[in-house]
């Protein structure tokens, strides 16, 4: 990574400047691997996904994957990449035990995918972080230690697995845009699917690149945290580092160049080896396969064949919902969420209130359940039939938690139209007596005894105090349980006061 780019407000640790880049290998979602037909499925029994051409036998070939290099193409499009006519695979050779060949075929010199970039939000602003490349490889094997006393097992069904290993340029000023821009690299590539996103079986793999300097200074030297395989233990990875980086240079110690581990158990890094640098590796193009070629036609049927991208749908419920541009980037964290949205939005007619009622009340019932959008036991058309009571005047805000609360507790309910969900909610409202009152009478002798308890309010009021007025309002929901038409409490209030 040659490049960084100047941020003069970047916030300071301990008067020190963070600088972190990306690399995150993601398993594409091909049923073979990217050389060979050996199938890629997870939890199979040690060395039983493993043909001639991963175990690297004499004789046998590596073919290339089509599927592997149609998802390398998506991705460069979601990313607005340069896609490389021409592309070449070399040799990565290194040699660990479970890595077959004494090498990694991978791409060096010229990358499938150049350039790009990837927007998100943080803290309600936007930031944007320049990809380098995006390139193909296989994957090794895996050691296993804990099955065994005094040695090691080797099991090489993830050898060969296709992987796109995306590269970002040194963009990143702390752990939490860091974060962020992981959770958006995430949402990208499971929302085109060329990525099951799966973080604990390894399909989404993170290493860290981290350094400090102080301001103005050169880039320092950077030490890569490897295999964040959690959102949460990536940010305390991080913040560990920077401190212990810092640390170190505040005793007057130089940073070597090196690979880290992060501990969870203990919340700290430790070094697993001297970082090596390209010239370590040996890079040089694999003789058993020709340059990968893509002509245009290729990406531009790959193009017309794409699903909306996340960011072009949150534009367009801007544009059309009228939602701000926060939201919107919440609202399509998932394809599952944008289409719940949509459908609700639409049957209620109110995106702005279906907006607030997902990221909120649904929202908050997901993270207690722990299950996705796409198994809420509230479905869109409940949720749209509860907006429209409230915007009928048929139910005040209190009530419509209630039956909200109601219908998740019955269990996973779907209703295809409104009309079925909304007599569900009648149902419910019925049985509750949660429905407004439509006595006027009832509603008025409970505003008089409002104003005769909380005479000093009413002072106030006359005397121009617009918050007192507020607070006569509370109290007079309040003693209406929430049942009265809030707009009906101010008129008559109003019409009391004058």
């Amino acid at each position: 990574m040659s490049k960084e780019t100047k941020s003069p407000q970047n916030k300071l640790v301990n008067g020190y400047e963070v600088v972190i880049g990306f690399e995150t290998h993601t398993q594409l979602t091909t049923q073979s691997k990217i050389f060979s037909r050996a199938p890629t499925a997870f939890g199979a029994e040690p060395n039983t996904q493993a043909c001639a051409v991963d175990l690297a036998l004499p004789g046998a070939l590596p073919v290339m994957n089509k599927g592997a290099v149609t998802r390398a193409i998506e991705f460069g499009l979601a990313v607005n990449a340069h896609i490389a006519e021409k592309s070449i695979f070399a040799r990565k050779n290194y040699f660990y035990p479970d890595l077959p060949k004494g090498y990694q075929i991978s791409q060096f010199e010229i990358p499938v995918v150049q350039g790009g970039v990837v927007e998100f939000f943080l803290d309600g602003e936007g930031k944007s972080v320049r990809l380098v490349r995006a390139h193909l490889e296989e994957d090794a094997g895996k050691s296993l230690h804990e099955d065994f006393v005094g040695m090691s097992g080797i099991d090489l069904n993830r050898a060969g697995t296709p992987l796109l290993e995306i590269v970002t340029e040194p963009d990143l000023r702390s752990s939490a845009e860091a974060v962020a821009y992981a959770k958006e690299l995430h949402k990208i590539v499971t929302w085109i699917g060329i990525c099951d996103g799966n973080m604990q079986e390894g399909s989404f793999r993170c290493d860290a690149n981290v350094s400090v300097r102080k301001p103005g200074a050169p880039l320092g030297t950077r030490r890569e945290i490897k295999n964040l395989n959690s959102f949460k233990f990536m940010q305390q990875a991080m913040d560990y580092e920077v401190r212990w980086q810092i640390g170190e240079l505040e005793e007057g110690r130089a940073i070597e160049q090196a690979t880290v581990l992060f501990d969870p158990d203990t919340g700290e890094t430790r070094s697993m080896r001297s970082k090596e640098d390209a010239a370590d590796y040996r890079y040089f193009p694999d003789p058993d396969l020709p340059p990968l070629v893509i002509g245009r036609d290729w990406v531009e049927r790959v193009r017309s064949e794409m699903s909306e991208l996340p960011r072009v749908m949150a534009a367009r419920f801007v544009a059309d919902y009228g939602l701000s541009e926060y939201d919107a980037g919440q609202l399509t964290q998932s394809k599952a969420m944008a289409a719940y949205f949509e459908a609700c939005a639409q049957a209620s007619g109110e995106p702005k209130l279906s907006a607030n009622w997902i990221l909120g009340e649904l929202s908050a019932a997901l993270k207690t359940a722990d299950v996705g959008i796409e198994n809420a036991h509230v479905g869109p058309m409940q949720l749209a039939s509860i907006i429209t009571a409230m915007k009928n005047g048929l139910l005040a805000s209190s009530g419509a938690k209630v039956v909200f609360k109601e219908f998740w507790a019955a269990g996973r309910q779907q209703f295809d139209d409104l009309i079925a969900a909304f007599a569900a909610l009648e149902r419910v409202v019925s049985e509750k007596n949660l429905g407004l009152m439509s006595d006027s009478g009832e509603l008025e002798t409970i505003i008089d005894n409002v104003l005769a308890a909380n005479a000093k309010n009413v002072e106030q009021v006359r005397a121009g105090n617009a918050k007192a007025f507020n607070a006569l309002v509370g109290q007079a929901m309040k003693a209406t349980q929430g049942k009265a038409n809030p707009a009906q409490v101010n008129e008559l209030l109003k019409k009391k006061l004058a």
